[in-house]
């Protein structure tokens, strides 16, 4: 009999750590990315089994741990890749783009701001027909390595929305993922491709330290502008205003604008959202900075001298 209870006992245990260790799991995911896939420029192949590329994905993404922080279901950052399939050959070597957007919430609002929105023309990948996608940190594939390299770009973006250069270690992580992926001499992942608007150019930019103020301007306009906003208006504006100076600021004394585009072309239309309502003075001022700052956007910037 009390061998009968040591088993029950034992059995107890074991059920009770497989259902903490699912719990744990549960928790530890942190993106929730949505993939869609265009087969349209290579419909009539010979490449069926490209249906399974999406759902393949959305599992690489979201079932792995990339980080060490416990999120709850709610707190999981949104996310989408949408993939343009432009060629494939016999061997299922595909060539494709990418868009690669990522969200986060505004406090005390039921509103998304869009954190990044980055493209990415220049993928070579094998996809096999039931092929399983291994997270491998150290080696180098053609799939998995690039979905790797943006999940971090994406954790990167989001943790220094939350805290001054909150993101260092996951922009690090990147950084790791480059380093060893250009060793391969795979496509997309060289030093010097075209005007540097591509994943060296990224990566080398957003961790070079010149570029630290807009990083910070990044978190001061999350943090203490738009967070803020339905509890302290004017207060967000004028925090609005000053991360908008730190970026002009920034730019003036940096040499590649890349990753102040990325900036402007994902939140101009927002910024002039947010500061439509402001007094003269505050629009005036943030027309003059913005139109400096963002020359490409003067005419939606002009909307604040209406």
């Amino acid at each position: 009999m009390k061998d009968k209870f040591q088993i029950v006992f034992l059995v107890n245990v074991l059920l009770l750590l497989t259902l903490t260790f699912e719990v744990e799991n549960l928790k530890a995911q942190e993106l929730n990315c949505s993939v869609t896939v265009n087969d349209r420029q290579i419909s009539g192949t010979s490449a069926e089994h490209i249906s399974e590329l999406a759902p393949a994905v959305e599992r690489y993404l979201n079932e792995n741990r990339w980080t060490d922080d416990r999120y709850e279901e709610h707190e999981r950052i949104r996310c989408n890749i949408q993939i343009l399939l432009t060629d494939v050959d016999g061997n299922s070597n595909f060539t494709a783009e990418a868009v690669i957007t990522a969200s986060r919430p505004i406090y005390n609002s039921n509103r998304q701001t869009t954190l990044m929105v980055i493209s990415d023309s220049a993928w070579r990948f094998n996809f096999s027909r039931n092929k399983n996608l291994i997270f491998d940190y150290l080696q180098f594939d053609d799939l998995t390595s690039f979905l790797d390299f943006y999940a971090y770009i994406i954790l990167g973006y989001d943790y220094d929305s939350f805290s001054d250069l909150g993101g260092s270690s996951h922009f690090n992580s990147a950084l790791s993922v480059f380093e060893i992926a250009q060793n391969t001499g795979a496509q997309g992942w060289g030093r010097s491709i075209g005007a540097q608007r591509n994943r060296f150019g990224l990566i080398n930019d957003i961790t070079n330290p010149s570029y630290r103020d807009l990083r910070s301007a990044y978190y001061r306009y999350h943090r203490h502008g738009l967070d803020q906003f339905t509890q302290q208006e004017e207060l967000a504006r004028n925090e609005i205003v000053e991360a908008m100076d730190l970026i002009r600021e920034n730019k003036r004394v940096t040499s590649n604008n890349y990753l102040f585009d990325i900036f402007f072309g994902t939140k101009y239309l927002e910024i002039v959202a947010a500061l439509r309502d402001a007094s003269p003075q505050v629009r005036t001022a943030a027309y003059n900075i913005l139109s400096d700052a963002d020359p490409a956007n003067t005419s939606e910037y002009r909307r604040l001298l209406d």
